[in-house]
């Protein structure tokens, strides 16, 4: 028999911990003396702390704990826990960190108000082009909901391209659309451009003809996606200056997409009109 603090020296928590344990029924001293009311723990009883405080960290409450133990898990069924868990907090930290990204463009945004803007914008005539598309539909136009859909779509969409033996003829193109009635849902258009001689109807993917935007108001951005805020804000200002309106949303032009997003180059070209 072990005393409760050697016990819990041994198991790495606190007495208190371990009375609290008692106190709830997770796990109960193997003998309590009757006149001192000392608490004694057998040495066996240190696999069934192993598994409250293993359980306990992947973030089972102390009743769900119970319950598990009542249910006997073995090590193979803990380990399949910790998996999934340990998959559970790496998406969450991923999703932290890309909140974090979006944060501090934003705050560089708010940092770079009233002073000389880094992006130019020209008007144009964006003409037709045929391509290659894929669609998809994502909850809404924030950068959290696009990127998890934009990303495995243009995979996606290049895959079957490549299956289909079709080279890319230029940039490869994103727009969006609001989707009626969709409480704010948007889809995603992506395009690849594609030789003339493709036709449509052949594939497992859409083949058109982009339609031309007659005027945009475009701009050049230089690096990540998480860093747009300034070339779309940079567009408001400018629509709302010279005397336009939007016509819609801005389409995605990928001038260079290397491994490295920060050196990614994307135009965009916000469709306007005169007010």
């Amino acid at each position: 028999m072990l005393n409760i603090g050697d016990f819990a020296s041994h198991g790495r928590v606190s007495v208190r911990m371990l009375r609290h344990y008692d106190a709830i029924g997770l796990l109960r001293p193997a003998r309590v003396d009757p006149v001192s009311g000392y608490r004694s723990y057998e040495a066996s009883q240190l696999a069934r702390l192993n598994r409250v405080i293993a359980l306990k960290e992947l973030g089972f409450t102390l009743q769900q704990v119970r319950a598990v133990l009542d249910e006997q898990v073995d090590a193979a069924e803990l380990r399949g826990m910790l998996r999934l868990r340990r998959a559970q907090l790496a998406e969450a930290i991923a999703a932290d960190e890309q909140r974090l990204t979006r944060v501090e463009a934003r705050l560089r945004t708010i940092e770079s108000e009233g002073t000389m803007s880094a992006h130019d914008v020209v008007l144009k005539r964006v003409p037709s082009v045929r391509v290659a598309e894929l669609t998809a539909v994502a909850a809404s136009y924030q950068p959290e909901d696009i990127g998890p859909v934009i990303g495995p779509l243009f995979a996606e969409l290049c895959r079957r391209l490549a299956e289909a033996g079709i080279a890319e003829a230029g940039p490869s193109v994103a727009r969006y659309e609001d989707v009626p009635e969709g409480e704010g849902t948007v889809l995603i258009r992506v395009a690849v451009p594609v030789g003339p001689a493709v036709e449509p109807g052949r594939y497992d993917f859409a083949v058109l003809d982009l339609p031309p935007i007659e005027e945009a108001a475009t701009v050049v951005h230089r690096g990540s996606m998480d860093e747009a805020m300034g070339g779309f804000q940079e567009l408001a200002r400018f629509i709302d200056a010279n005397g336009y309106r939007s016509a819609g949303y801005a389409r995605e032009l990928y001038l260079e997409c290397p491994d490295d997003p920060a050196r990614w180059v994307t135009e965009f070209q916000e469709p306007v009109v005169r007010r």
